[in-house]
Parts: C-alpha cells; structure tokens; sequence
C-alpha cells in the first residue's frame, strides 16, 4: 500500500494566488511520489484545489467530512473515497488514523488546530508521525517565530521544537516526511528535575 499524507488546508482561497498554485504543486507532487491524499473532504478554497489537482494528475483522495458540513454542501463528490462522520472530533482522529504525515497548507483557525494537534500527539508520543509546515510566501514565518519564542522561553524543549519539518518549496518538504525516521528520544517528556 503507498502511503499516504495528510493536508490540512483553508476553505478559502486566500488573498493571493500563490497559495492556490502551492496546493495544487503539492498534489501533483504527492501523485508523482505515489502519495495519496487525506483532506478535510471539501470542495471549496485550497481545498477544492488540492483534491482537483490529485484527482486530475491521477491520484487516489480521500477525504473526510463531518456529516454538517455535507448537509451544506461543500462535499466534494469526486473523490476516491469519501468517509463521512458525525463531529469534528471524529473528523481527525479519522484523518490521523488514515495518514502516514501530515502537513499544513495557508489556512485559518481550523487549520491551526488540526495541525497544531497532531504536532502535540507526535510531541507526547501518541503518534510517532511527522509533521510539515509548508511556508508558502511567508505565511507561516510568525508562527515559526512564535515556536522559536516558545524554546527560547523554555516552554519547548529543543527535541521537541526539532519534530517539526518546514520548507518553503512543496517537492522538498515532501521528501523531508517521506525520509523521516521518528526518534523516540524526541518524545519522551521528562520531569526538570
């Protein structure tokens, strides 16, 4: 079976085009590596974007969805699977338990959850996955600084600041998390004492 990566993303477009063009090189990307794609299921903004180039380029997709945001009708009905569950909760436990990574494109307050949970599950070592953020034209440099203020401040250790990949460039964080070998060191939370 190939692996898969999962991307959590904006259902939006965002303000510029830059992020649309890095969903869909991303995908292709993916499909070119024998990668198939977990997404949140939508097909609307970055989203819509990813599962269309996957899917255009060859890919297998599969999405998730809670059952809510079917009943709106943003579910994207193309894909080559489709699970459909009852709450957000569900939503990513079902995607983490599908993927094999996960990354992060430009995306809101959904986006920053989801990613910044399974980041802590890798952290406390729940899961033993890794995780990329994908820092298309800067996006996400506050948020880089903003973990860097976290170590310097001690409330990140190194090891764990360290499980965290990052490129600007979708081809190269691809092969940062397919080449990945978890280090359980990394994991382990000790006492100060």
């Amino acid at each position: 079976m190939s692996k898969c990566i999962c991307v959590f993303c904006g259902s939006s477009l965002g303000a510029s085009t830059a992020f649309a063009d890095a969903a869909a090189e991303l995908a292709r990307h993916l499909v070119a590596q024998n990668v198939a794609l977990v997404y949140g299921g939508g097909n609307i903004g970055l989203m819509g974007v990813l599962a269309d180039a996957a899917l255009a380029a060859g890919g297998e997709v599969i999405g998730v969805i809670p059952q809510f945001l079917v009943d709106r009708e943003v579910a994207h009905t193309g894909l080559s699977a489709l699970h459909v569950v009852d709450s957000m909760h569900e939503r990513k436990a079902k995607m983490a338990e599908l993927a094999d990574a996960f990354v992060a494109l430009p995306g809101g307050f959904g986006t920053f959850d989801e990613f910044c949970e399974v980041l802590t599950w890798s952290q406390i070592g729940l899961q033993h996955k890794p995780c990329g953020l994908l820092n298309v034209d800067g996006y996400y440099s506050p948020l880089l600084e903003m973990f860097e203020r976290a170590e310097q401040e001690q409330f990140l250790r190194p090891q764990h600041r360290s499980i965290l990949l990052t490129d600007t460039n979708p081809a190269a964080l691809v092969s940062k998390l397919l080449a990945w070998e978890p280090d359980h060191e990394r994991t382990v939370l000790r006492s100060r004492t």
